[in-house]
């Protein structure tokens, strides 16, 4: 009775750092529309942002498995949460003296606290108890995780898009002294509810400290990588995180962006229905929209991309149930395929949530190509656990070569490179699919 009261205490724990990593990694994607202006970034140099924060997946993911096996669980998450602290407050000085590389040093900072969270919080959530309940474990965690990326957008679009951000022109008209002065009061905008989470996240180092966690140990066995990189279908599996991540962050990183290009504040604006539903989500913050602001009434419909992959991982998990996962994944990257190319060839509210409806069918992606590698794999399961965690890395390339090839050839034709990433994993579920079937005769 003790042992059950015990883990569920800890379960509950642990799951507000699966929410805490899912906010936080979703806010990011909320900053890029005001560090353009503020830095006068290209697109590709927004894409930047991602790529430091996703870098960390590739640096220290292997590293961090390695740092748990010799400190435990519980040390590991103090830690990650330190980490992320410091990588917060280093939005302070990048804030006040414009330095846009200290924020992208801050970024990578407060990643490598993220990836370490998340190398010790999943598997510590798959031990709180009967391997038979792992997996309810751990969707019930990730559900909290979305709950996290849905938020964020929300109080993105709320308070770090709200503020009318000046044109170029505008900015040129401006004396040196004021233009210093805007620049500054807008990067300060950036650094405010960063120094708001920072003291979360110190809070919660507080927590960790004084709490006692079950001391569970988890062994792996020597020299499997090399079994690994020599196993296909592990490699198919690495491939696919690296290209779902990178396509899922590169779609909700240029979101704003891509509304903008379509002149979609006018069009939303006029909509009474939308703005309904705008003005909703913004009641719960006591704001409203004027107009005036249009990253801000943008933003908040990004929201539905993410709230997508929430509402998507219930329904995913039943459909899981009653077929082959490996179809259902070949499903949903076929429909996503196909919003895609409505929203490119389309324009308006039809674009528009096309493009978002991706978010619901991503919702499954990264658990089912997640377990489907892992299948068959014994005693090697936390080392592939290992390389598919380096393969959230694709976060860090996708954007900016989406932003690159948007640089290039506008937002529409660079969706070819993010439609292409969806049909490799529709192929990689069609040959697991295959896989399965051969190994079942």
């Amino acid at each position: 009775m003790n042992q059950t009261k015990n883990y569920r205490s800890a379960f509950i724990t642990i799951t507000i750092l699966f929410f805490l990593w899912g906010f936080i990694t979703v806010l990011v994607d909320s900053l890029i529309p005001r560090l353009r202006d503020v830095f006068a970034l290209s697109y590709f140099q927004a894409g930047l942002v991602q790529f430091a924060f996703f870098l960390a997946y590739l640096v220290f993911s292997i590293p961090a498995g390695w740092l748990l096996s010799k400190i435990g669980y519980k040390k590991g998450i103090i830690l990650g949460l330190i980490a992320m602290a410091i990588g917060c407050l280093l939005f302070s000085p990048a804030a006040s003296n414009r330095l846009f590389w200290v924020f992208l040093v801050g970024y990578f900072t407060l990643a490598g606290g993220i990836t370490i969270l998340q190398v010790a919080a999943n598997p510590y959530v798959a031990l709180l108890g009967s391997e038979s309940g792992a997996s309810s474990r751990l969707n019930l965690s990730q559900a909290f995780n979305s709950l996290g990326t849905t938020i964020a957008p929300i109080v993105g679009a709320l308070f770090l898009l709200s503020d009318t951000i000046k044109s170029s022109e505008e900015i040129s008209a401006l004396s040196e002294v004021s233009k210093k002065a805007y620049y500054l009061s807008e990067a300060s905008a950036v650094e405010q509810p960063f120094m708001f989470i920072a003291g979360f996240i110190g809070l919660l180092v507080i927590l960790f400290l004084l709490i006692k966690l079950p001391k569970l140990m988890h062994e792996s066995p020597k020299g499997g990588y090399g079994k690994l990189l020599s196993n296909k279908i592990v490699l198919m599996g690495v491939f696919g995180i690296f290209l779902y991540v990178g396509a899922e962050v590169a779609i909700g990183s240029y979101l704003v962006n891509y509304f903008l290009d379509m002149n979609l504040a006018g069009i939303v604006a006029e909509n009474d229905i939308m703005m309904n539903i705008a003005n909703t989500i913004a009641m719960v913050f006591n704001k409203n929209f004027t107009g005036s602001d249009p990253k801000s009434l943008l933003g908040i419909f990004v929201t539905f991309y993410w709230g997508g992959a929430m509402i998507g991982r219930f329904v995913g998990a039943y459909l899981t149930k009653i077929m082959a996962p490996a179809k259902v994944l070949g499903i949903f990257a076929f429909i996503s395929i196909v919003m895609l190319l409505i929203s490119m060839n389309t324009f308006g509210l039809i674009s528009m949530w096309t493009i978002i409806s991706v978010g619901l069918f991503n919702s499954i992606m990264f658990p089912t190509i997640f377990t489907l590698t892992l299948e068959g794999l014994g005693d090697l399961k936390a080392q592939a656990s290992g390389l598919l965690c380096t393969a959230i890395f694709g976060g860090a390339l996708l954007p900016p070569l989406y932003g690159f090839l948007t640089d290039l050839t506008g937002f529409k034709i660079a969706l070819l490179l993010i439609i292409a990433c969806y049909g490799y994993i529709l192929f990689f579920g069609y040959k697991k699919l295959k896989y399965n079937s051969l190994s079942t005769k």
